[in-house]
């Protein structure tokens, strides 16, 4: 197993940094490594490892727990020990990311399954949206099958009518410590009571509908909002729309996925849109005002006499809304000189007209000094 780095070294602060200082470093670099923002590989791992570094440094009991011992001083905490009483709501909201009660909720209670306190199961919907939808925002309703308590049995898993008892290896908690020594001293890990399966409760009957489960299956159809700037592959999480938990527990929440269809017209960078214009070659030699699509709309362009091919020009605020409340990105044109494939034969004399004095100006353009001199005393 790797060893952890130091948390101070995490999170780039001095060692007698202040709680401010830690907050605002943690806020950098989770803007930067938030699951919902960043992709790429690690990502995720590197976003807990901040959090953890954070929850154990704004916490003032487990800040001087670690800077006396280290590590070793952490050992005997579970990874609920250690997020407790982190706020992150405040961070959070600020980023745009919604809040976060608990963030051990986030990395232990879903996206995987439930915890062992009962707390319902994360789901998962993929959801595809039009490009102009995503620059917008938009509401979508959405269908989605989830596990709810089951309503002959009330969620216990027992039939009505007949005897539920408390369970007798996990006292009704619905989890069993365990405790071990090792070199750094004692560690205790927490995991769902295998006799209960996690509800604190037994029973002889189980419910003819759920068979002991507690929970059955229902269609559910909520309604979406779709925030203006969403990017491809962000998560939404809509909290308390997971699976039902277990006797009474807390739901796990609902993340959607979204996925933005391409646009025949538009690519996307960032906050910014770039789109491809042909133009042809007499626009670009004389210079003209063109119409081009943008999100909005129609939209004037001028093209000045002497583009070349390749020139991007750029329309301010035309692009995609920020998350961030940064108002809205630029439209970038890249326009293309359109050489036509074929001519009529007015247009063939006047291109060979026009090449025929090219060659003349670049005949004169190679001659000497003294030769364009002596030209100029002959006319």
């Amino acid at each position: 197993m790797a060893e952890k780095r130091d948390y101070y070294e995490v999170l780039g602060v001095e060692k007698n940094a202040s709680v401010d200082d830690i907050k605002k470093s943690y806020r950098k670099l989770a803007m930067k490594y938030h699951p919902d923002v960043n992709k790429e590989p690690g990502s995720e791992d590197k976003f807990k490892e901040i959090s953890e570094a954070y929850a154990i440094l704004s916490d003032e009991q487990k800040r001087s727990k670690y800077d006396q011992f280290g590590h070793a001083g952490m050992n005997g905490y579970t990874d609920a020990d250690i997020f407790n009483n982190a706020n992150f709501n405040d961070i959070f909201r600020d980023m745009g990311f919604g809040n976060y009660d608990n963030l051990f909720d986030m990395f232990f209670g879903g996206r995987g399954g439930g915890r062992s306190s009962g707390r319902g199961s994360d789901l998962r919907y993929d959801l595809e949206v039009d490009f102009k939808d995503a620059a917008f925002g938009v509401d979508k309703e959405i269908v989605f099958p989830r596990m709810d308590a089951c309503e002959t049995c009330n969620g216990s898993g027992a039939k009505p009518g007949t005897k539920v008892t408390t369970c007798s290896m996990c006292g009704g908690t619905g989890q069993v410590r365990q405790t071990s020594q090792s070199l750094f001293g004692q560690m205790v890990r927490v995991g769902a009571c295998n006799k209960c399966k996690g509800r604190g409760k037994t029973f002889d009957t189980p419910c003819p509908t759920c068979h002991g489960t507690g929970k059955s299956r229902h269609v559910r159809k909520i309604n979406v909002k779709i925030p203006a700037g969403v990017e491809e592959g962000m998560q939404l999480r809509v909290g308390g729309e997971g699976e039902a938990g277990m006797n009474g527990a807390s739901p796990g929440d609902l993340y959607v996925v979204v996925h933005v269809k391409s646009h025949p017209y538009f690519q996307r960078y960032g906050d910014d849109i770039l789109c491809v214009m042909p133009i042809t070659v007499a626009q670009a030699a004389l210079g003209d005002e063109v119409e081009v699509d943008t999100l909005n709309g129609k939209a004037k362009l001028k093209i000045p006499a002497g583009t070349q091919t390749d020139t991007t020009f750029r329309l301010r605020g035309e692009g995609i809304q920020s998350l961030r409340n940064r108002g809205r990105g630029d439209m970038h044109v890249k326009v293309i000189v359109k050489v036509p494939q074929k001519l009529s034969d007015k247009q063939r004399k006047l291109y060979l007209e026009l090449a025929a004095d090219d060659k003349e100006n670049a005949k004169n353009k190679n001659k000497n000094i003294f030769e364009r001199i002596g030209d100029a005393f002959k006319s």
